[in-house]
């Protein structure tokens, strides 16, 4: 668990986060303008999407050991690369090319990871996911301790060295000769005999599916504009040190948020807590661009970092309940599209600040608290047996 631990802090947390902390000095002393910076975050989406589905498409690449460490290798190096250039077309290359390995990385991780903890308790793969924000926090408080008194080359090349830190931890991970799927339930005691009746006896979950479909493609646009923005929206208000200190947050929430979301699902029911998961999301992303000074932001820091994890968690398990075709990788291919949109579609709202991106980004979330409505009503608890809470193969985090 340790190893595929140091995997996402390395993959998720500092590779594909590590921008977003970075991103207000860029502005400042790189002369990187909003758009430019939006264009930059999507890029790192679009390489992510296209890791996530070369890793589904040919699961040779999610088994072998050389892809691992060679994704950990070129994920550095982009990192270390970012610096040594002030050309956006370079910059673009350089995040995508980056979003692939951190994909890459994450669904060998996560696989590997599930694989091996399968049948025990089911926030232990919780605490494996906690990698993402043990690296979120740590690159934070890495960007916190140089802003002051270094450049943002410094800070670029400081995170790679990070990174390379928590790819020797992982080094030894090894990928499982067959990656854990998460279209499938867990498997049962039943008779083969008996899966036509219960595919018979069950009810058709349309109308369940796609509200959870439009509620996780709503999340994947509106979060992604918090976590990419958030800080800088908060450094725009509150020079200093704040924003920086609110990332960190943002990484400490999310650390044991995934292991929470899996205990409080045995006790209440997952539509339930996605709804609130979602609820408490709006009021962290918009929170910010409501109300001004530190308090304000540090909690939208802790109420974002301690649902975003939450949020896929529990949206991929209901999906994997509902045992839909491929449900799944339909739910995850929205949430890409969704994270690939989120900066675009706020963009043209940068060259008046951030506050009004934020404000979109809440907005979208909203939506997707209204979507999960449709999945609550009369949701049958007992469509399949029961699956992993923390099973996804393909989060974001």
């Amino acid at each position: 668990m340790g190893q595929a631990a140091a995997a996402l802090a390395a993959g998720i947390g500092v590779g594909r986060f590590v921008y977003t902390p970075i991103l207000p000095l860029m502005h400042a002393q790189a002369g990187l303008s909003a758009e430019l910076g939006a264009s930059l975050a999507t890029a790192n989406y679009i390489g992510y999407l296209a890791g996530a589905l070369a890793g589904t498409f040919v699961p040779a690449l999610v088994r072998s050991v050389i892809v691992l460490r060679g994704s950990l290798v070129v994920l550095i190096a982009t990192l270390a690369l970012m610096p040594v250039t002030r050309d956006g077309a370079v910059w673009f290359g350089l995040r995508l090319i980056a979003g692939v390995a951190s994909a890459l990385i994450f669904v060998i991780a996560v696989s590997s990871a599930l694989t091996r903890l399968r049948g025990q308790v089911q926030h232990l793969t919780g605490w494996a996911f906690g990698g993402v924000g043990a690296g979120i926090a740590l690159s934070g408080l890495l960007v916190l301790l140089l802003r002051s008194a270094t450049t943002w080359q410094a800070a670029w090349w400081s995170c790679a060295a990070l990174a390379a830190v928590l790819a020797v931890a992982a080094w030894g991970l090894t990928p499982v000769s067959q990656p854990a799927s998460t279209d499938q339930p867990a498997s049962t005691d039943q008779p083969a005999s008996t899966d036509q009746a219960v595919s018979v006896d069950r009810p058709r979950t349309r109308r369940w599916f796609w509200p959870l479909f439009g509620s996780y493609t709503f999340e994947g646009i509106g979060y992604i504009i918090a976590g990419t923005f958030l800080v800088a929206a908060i450094e725009q208000g509150i020079p200093g040190p704040v924003g920086s200190g609110a990332w960190i947050l943002v990484g400490l929430a999310a650390l044991p948020s995934s292991a929470l979301w899996a205990w409080l699902a045995h006790r209440w029911s997952r539509p339930s807590l996605l709804f609130a998961a979602l609820t408490i999301q709006v009021i962290g992303v918009a929170l910010p661009a409501l109300l001004g000074g530190v308090a304000p932001a540090l909690i939208s820091a802790v109420l974002f970092g301690g649902t975003f994890m939450g949020v896929s968690t529990l949206s991929l398990a209901i999906g994997t309940h509902l045992q839909g075709p491929r449900a799944v990788s339909l739910l995850t291919a929205g949430y890409s599209a969704g994270q690939i949109l989120g900066p675009m579609l706020a963009a043209p709202l940068l060259q008046h600040g951030y506050r009004q991106a934020l404000l979109l980004g809440g907005a979208v979330v909203l939506a997707a608290v209204l979507a999960v409505i449709g999945v609550w009503i009369r949701f049958p608890q007992v469509q399949a047996p029961p699956a992993v809470l923390s099973s996804p193969t393909r989060t974001p985090d």
